[in-house]
């Protein structure tokens, strides 16, 4: 009973197509968040130096208070110039994203391998559906959570990185230097890993239903809507 047998007709009903999609969703999650790599950089001029170029190269999972500008010349600027730093610590929602999408990319493969090779013990086993209506529901709640912290601190990411920085960087204020804000890396591929995000919370959530139907919970509400109603006996007047 408990032996292997390949099926793949799982895969066509919502149960399995939703799960395939899952599973590719959740590496689309984190691989656009966890290998992103980018740089800040700055134009700065000060004494025996003009426009040069200064940068700060920051990467996943975005400690950026630990990313320290490059010095503008050997001298650093006759001594004026100090180890400026990024400012932010954005790891544990970035990780907590990244996470999340691995152990679904994990969890969804021994789905997959339950669904294809031993679908007759899934179905025979009230415990297996229940125990994936359960994990269902939260991780639709997890990815919620993660999504929407992680895209709060893609919004901070951008802040600190960007052309607000400047005001506050000290070496910039002294005499003689200027600084001037010239680029950062686009982070197009990190918009993408929030949409991923959204798009496996819909997804996680609408599975949810169909995980459903399959539980002995759905089966016992339909006995119950399709069972005769019992009315009481009027009495003639």
């Amino acid at each position: 009973m408990a032996g292997l047998r390949v099926d793949f007709g799982l895969l066509l009903e919502p149960l399995g197509f939703i799960k395939v999609l899952e599973w590719i969703f959740s590496i689309f999650a984190f691989a656009t968040c966890g290998g992103f790599q980018g740089e800040t950089t700055l134009l700065v001029s000060c004494k025996g130096v003009v426009n040069k170029t200064v940068t700060a190269a920051f990467a996943y999972p975005f400690r950026l208070n630990t990313v320290v500008f490059s010095a503008p010349d050997p001298k650093r600027c006759g001594g004026t110039w100090t180890d400026v730093y990024l400012v932010g610590n954005f790891s544990s929602s970035a990780q907590f994203f990244v996470t999340l999408a691995v152990l679904v990319f994990l969890y969804c493969i021994a789905a997959l391998v339950v669904y294809i090779g031993y679908k007759h013990v899934y179905q025979q086993n009230s415990k297996f559906p229940l125990t994936e209506l359960a994990i269902t529901v939260i991780t639709s709640f997890l990815w919620l959570v993660s999504t929407f912290a992680w895209a709060k601190a893609l919004a901070d990411i951008k802040m600190s990185t960007g052309a607000s920085i400047i005001p506050g960087i000290e070496s910039c204020k002294a005499p003689g230097t200027t600084c001037h804000f010239a680029s950062v890396t686009s982070m197009g591929t990190l918009n993408v890993s929030v949409v991923f995000g959204l798009l496996n919370m819909v997804l996680w959530g609408g599975n949810v239903w169909f995980v459903y139907k399959d539980t002995n919970l759905h089966n016992q509400s339909n006995r119950i809507c399709q069972s005769p109603g019992i009315y009481p006996t009027q009495r003639g007047i």
